[in-house]
Formats: C-alpha cells, structure tokens, sequence
C-alpha cells in the first residue's frame, strides 16, 4: 500500500517508501521545501519542526501538533495531514505571526526561525500544548542567536489565527487509511496495524521486529548511529493504545499514550509527576513520545520509569498468546534487558493514585533545566502513619544500568519517624544501593550525592520549605 499523506490539500502518495527515511529528508531533498532545517538531527534543536495533524474526536476538524521532521519515520505520517513553514502566508507570502516576527527583528542569522515559526503557528491555531505557557511551547526550539525576547513579543501578540482545515480533511476522507498499511524497501519491511489484535498477529509473525511509537529514541539509532533496521512495526497511531482512564483508584494508559496527551492526567495524579513530564524533552518530543515506549525501551536513564516505580505501577504485557501483568519494578532485568518475551507489546500502564498518607516527592537533576536528559532522576513515595514511616517505595534512574529501587534506603525508612534523623540515616543507605558511573551527565561523586540530596527534598518540602520554582508558584499563587 505504501504511504498516504496530505500536503497543503494534496495528497502525496508514495508507494515504496525507506521504513527509515525521514521526513525531513523527504521534505528537502523530494519536495524541495528547504525551510524545514536539520539542525541537530536528534530532536533536540527544533529547526525541523513541522505539525502534523489529524481529524478531531468530532471529525469537524484537525488536531494539530509539533513534530521533529529529523526523527519522524514517514511511514508514521501515513493518514495525516502536514504542514511545513512553505504552507503558511497569503498573497503578502507572510501570515500575521511571520510579518510580527519580521518587523520585531526576532530573527537573526534566520536558521532557526522556520521551526520557531511552526512552533508557534501552532500555539496560535489551537495545536496541542496551545494552553501551555509559551516559553514551555519553544523549549524544544534552540536559538543560538539568542534571539528569545523579540520571538516571545511576536507569540503574545499574535495569541490567536485562524485555520482552515476543510481541503486538509476532505482529502484525507479519500485516503483510506483505516486498515493499517505496510510496506517493503530494499528487502526491508515495515507495518502499520490499525489495532492491537493486529499488532499482536504482525508480532507473532515477526518477533524480532522493532516497535516504533514516537522514534524519540529510534530515530537517533538512525540518524546518529546509522543502524539499518530490517522490520520495523509502527505502533504510535493505533486507537486503542492510546485510550486514558482515570478513577479514584489510579490512573490507566494505553501503551502508545504520547506524553502530550498523559500531562493532564499525570498533573491530577500528583503535581510532581506532571513537573517531571513538563520537562521531558520539548513539547515536540513530548507529542511524538510515548510513556509505554519509553519503559519498553529500558533506558536506565528515562525519566519516567523511576517516578512510576516509585508510584507503585503495573504494566500489563500482550502478545498473541495472551496477556500477562507485572510490576513495573521487576519489567526491568539488566542494561538493555527487559522482562518482555518474543512477541510481546506495552498494552497498558496502571498507575495507583496516592493515598491520604501518602508523601510524595519526584524530582531530577540536569544540566539543562528544560529539554535534557537526566544525571539523577529520583522518586519518592512514602506512607506516614501518626508520624510513623509504614511503607516506603525509592527509585532512581542514573544510578545503575536500570531504573531500580533501593532497597537499603527504604528498609532505612521503614518503621522509623518520620523525622531528620531518620531522612539523613535513609540518605546514607543509598550509598549501598548503588555504585553510579561516571560519565558526560555527571560524575560518580554528583550523582551520589544528588540522590542524597533528592531525598532530602522530600523532607524539607514536608516542612513547608519550597524545593523548586514549581513550589515558590504554588506558594505565590
């Protein structure tokens, strides 16, 4: 069947499409739309960005959101629509937010602007993130002009545009792409299962294949390490892993969740938790990443794994055979190894609520504030009773080949007061814990003491003491 995707109202139909190629190489090199930049190649710089939509829950109209084209695989467009910066502008070849931006002087050497543009333009049309602040929509944007201030005036005064999706979406009623698609190219194969039944028969099939959701992490196998992948299955658009539900008892997703759309529920379930997701990369990589994903990784150094550990989570696994539920704690075996048989998928994530007595604290260290990966990221969940600690649950990912508990800590904790003394004692013990590497994002002796110091948060944010600029806004408000 190959690939299917609207353009501008067009539709762009490739029948034999690289399971690998990139949009962005699509959109310079076939399209000879040059605006779109490849900045960093990593969906890091947001030079590339582009939105990519889909028609709305009503079917009335298009969702929108920010993707990095660098590490968007084309077949994960296949029945959406597309915008790049060439597809904005009217007879004066500038819409409102381009002509504010060019009369405020906000671009400067000029490479950076084209994603600068797209971000926005999908701040202005409703896209998703719009009801973020706008400094938390650029922070996946880079510029090394440091031209901030002048684009920041351009986005509040341009706040709203209008958008015409009615071309957009008749074309993509013709398109036909309910049923799933797949593809080969060069003796490599590719699918795209409409749904998890599906999925779970195309994983049967081919048990070694790659799962694919948002390529925030593939995508790098790719462009940076230049590895050649021979079966790749896209699972980021099938319907019914991306279902949320929220009860009293915890919250529930589907394993291709994107973090974008787990945010709300997230921030419901402890404000910590949903600080944690804010800064999981930017808003781009945050709309193409998902929270299944990024456990199915096993990454000892993803931000979301420790904090749901710490919350007490289960996954539940799926594969032709059947399903099977674990504790997200025992999913994670050694670097590069986890507890998911051949064949099997991320189909959900149950995520307890906290309880009355619950103290939760998350929080991580980088040497960015936004939009970087994790030297420490540790979590916290402790049960205090009349003053008296009855369970306690401690994660940290960066201080060992897995996101991991730690079992000193918490036997620290456990049956003591809740008191200083017992903190400093619970602080000490993760020196048993853990034996953390030494690498670019921090040295053995920093992430030691930054975990210590995690747990310490956790303590003076009991007493009232703000920890982070998310609690002097809460304490402001």
């Amino acid at each position: 069947m190959g690939v299917r995707f609207v353009l501008d109202g067009a539709v762009i139909d490739l029948p034999a499409v690289d399971p690998t190629g990139t949009l962005l190489d699509f959109l310079r090199y076939r399209l000879g739309r040059t605006g779109t930049k490849e900045g960093c190649a990593e969906g890091d710089c947001g030079a590339c960005t582009v939105l990519v939509g889909e028609p709305d829950a009503e079917a009335t109209g298009l969702s929108w959101r920010a993707v990095n084209a660098c590490i968007t695989f084309l077949p994960m467009v296949h029945g959406k629509a597309l915008m790049t910066v060439e597809s904005l502008g009217g007879a004066s070849g500038l819409n409102p937010l381009q002509a504010c931006m060019a009369a405020n002087g906000s671009s400067q050497c000029g490479f950076c602007t084209p994603g600068f543009v797209m971000s926005l333009h999908g701040r202005a049309i409703g896209a998703a993130g719009a009801d973020l602040p706008v400094e938390d929509v650029l922070a996946g944007n880079l510029c090394r002009c440091t031209g901030y201030g002048p684009i920041l005036d351009a986005a509040r005064a341009v706040p709203q545009l209008a958008q015409d999706d009615s071309a957009a979406l008749a074309a993509l009623a013709g398109l036909d792409c309910a049923k799933g698609a797949s593809g080969e190219w060069q003796g490599r194969r590719w699918f795209r299962p409409a749904s998890a039944s599906a999925l779970a028969e195309v994983l049967a099939e081919h048990p070694d294949a790659r799962i694919v959701a948002g390529a925030t992490d593939v995508g790098l196998w790719v462009t940076k390490g230049l590895r050649l992948l021979d079966t790749l299955v896209f699972v980021g658009d099938i319907a019914d892993l991306r279902a949320i539900s929220e009860t009293p008892e915890g919250v529930m997703l589907g394993g291709a969740v994107r973090y974008a759309e787990a945010h709300g529920a997230f921030v419901r379930l402890h404000s910590d938790l949903g600080e944690l997701v804010r800064r999981i990369g930017g808003l781009q990589v945050r709309n193409a990443g998902t929270v299944g994903g990024n456990i199915a990784n096993g990454s000892p150094i993803g931000d979301g794994p420790p904090a749901l550990i710490a919350l007490g989570a289960s996954l539940t696994l799926r594969r032709a055979g059947g399903r099977r539920t674990v504790a997200l704690k025992d999913y994670f075996l050694d670097y590069g190894k986890q507890d998911r048989q051949p064949g099997e998928f991320v189909e959900s994530l149950f995520v307890p609520r906290p309880g009355p007595h619950d103290l939760v604290h998350i929080g991580k260290l980088s040497r960015r504030f936004d939009s970087d990966i994790s030297a420490v990221c540790g979590a916290f969940c402790l049960t205090v009773v009349e003053g008296v600690i009855t369970t306690a649950r401690v994660a940290f990912g960066g201080m060992a080949a897995t996101p991991r508990r730690a079992p000193a800590c918490e036997a620290a904790l456990i049956g003591q007061p809740f008191a200083e003394a017992t903190i400093a004692a619970a602080a000490q013990a993760l020196q048993i814990d853990f034996t953390p590497l030494t690498d670019v994002r921090g040295s053995a002796a920093y992430r030691s003491e930054g975990a210590a110091a995690l747990l310490w948060r956790l303590w003076h944010k009991a007493q009232g003491v703000p920890v982070s600029v998310l609690d002097i806004e809460v304490a402001d408000a």
